[in-house]
């Protein structure tokens, strides 16, 4: 038994944010039909390299455990089996660009089904913010994020990941739930609505709150933190590494085994604001004793004390580490090893039962 078992999504999205909300409905047991452009199909079909045979595995990271149809929206043929796949469907998902929907008559007012819950997905909603493109490199410029992100203010720096889709499509996973346990209660579905530039907006939490409630605009700190410290990357011997350190307990801790205890006691550190507000020193001294070492030593030292720590891996040392622990992060589907969804459930576990569709299946 599946969580969303019995749950059809007809889902016309593409890409990334809504094909990723849509690939973690259909890993919860959901029937996902995925509507393509006949000999185009999804873009990221040919965002590539890298490739895992002759398949873009941009395309294949979002679109396991659903079907693929094509359909041409243009053609009165096309839009009539749309609408037949929509009659059988609890769950309308699409990230077309405001008003398409509602050009070929598929778009929530038109359908006309009190009991559907359909989702749309936009850059910048439907209203005024209609016509700009719903890119995630820029929403992250023009939504703030670039501007904390890197080095310093000339030198903005975007995320090394679509990350605004991807909080873009779990938002809508949240939305769609929840619309879908009011349907179970009253038997009535209703529109939800996301776009990416209020998700990143709220997705930036103490920088935006910093913002609206106390009126400051936050400023680039490459890798540090606006309220903590010591919190960012040090040098060792041979690799960088992180500290993240929360408390005075654990900054304690920290000098004690660095051999340096009289900082915990110095006046320029000895709170957590004292350390904000003196970082520059605090980063030269603790570097000074963290180059002395490998960063193996420290993470082996200093994680059982209790002081987060770790060095800075690429993907292959973080999968590694996480098959270290045990957290299983691969899922394997004949022989394809996709990444599992990380959301475990005790009594209707997710399931991976269908392989990313090849267009032309």
């Amino acid at each position: 038994m599946s969580s969303l078992q019995g749950v059809v999504i007809a889902d016309f999205s593409r890409v990334l944010a809504a094909p990723y909300a849509t690939m973690m409905l259909g890993d919860l047991g959901a029937e996902v039909v995925k509507v393509e452009q006949p000999g185009r199909g999804d873009e990221t079909r040919s965002w590539g390299p890298p490739h895992y045979e002759d398949e873009a595995t941009y395309f294949l990271s979002v679109n396991r455990n659903k079907t693929s149809v094509q359909i041409d929206l243009s053609t009165e043929a096309g839009r009539e089996q749309a609408r037949e796949l929509i009659a059988r469907a609890d769950v309308v998902v699409e990230n077309f660009k405001p008003g398409t929907m509602k050009k070929f008559g598929l778009d929530y007012e038109s359908l006309g089904r009190d009991d559907l819950v359909y989702c749309s997905i936009s850059g910048f909603g439907s209203g005024k913010g209609a016509d700009l493109a719903g890119y995630d490199l820029l929403v992250q410029a023009v939504g703030g994020l670039m501007s904390v992100t890197g080095p310093g203010p000339d030198e903005p720096v975007k995320t090394g990941v679509a990350l605004v889709d991807v909080l873009t499509g779990l938002h809508a996973c949240v939305g769609i739930l929840a619309a879908l346990r009011h349907r179970d209660a009253t038997g009535q579905g209703q529109l939800v609505e996301l776009d990416l530039l209020t998700v990143l907006l709220s997705s930036m939490v103490n920088q935006s709150a910093g913002f609206t409630l106390a009126g400051s605009v936050p400023e680039p700190m490459g890798n540090r933190h606006p309220s903590i410290a010591p919190y960012e990357v040090f040098p060792t011997v041979d690799q960088p590494i992180v500290l993240a350190v929360g408390n005075d307990r654990q900054f304690r801790r920290l000098c004690s085994v660095l051999d340096v205890p009289e900082l915990a006691t110095d006046p320029r550190f000895v709170t957590n604001s004292d350390r904000v507000e003196n970082v520059d020193e605090l980063f030269e001294l603790l570097s000074a004793r963290l180059r002395t070492r490998p960063a193996q030593h420290w993470f082996e030292t200093l994680t059982p004390l209790g002081v987060p720590c770790g060095p800075v891996n690429d993907i292959a040392h973080a999968f590694a580490l996480a098959e270290s622990l045990d957290l299983n992060p691969t899922a394997t589907i004949g022989d394809m090893t996709l990444v599992a969804n990380p959301i475990r459930l005790s009594r209707t576990p997710v399931s991976y039962r269908l392989r990313p569709p090849k267009l032309e299946q």
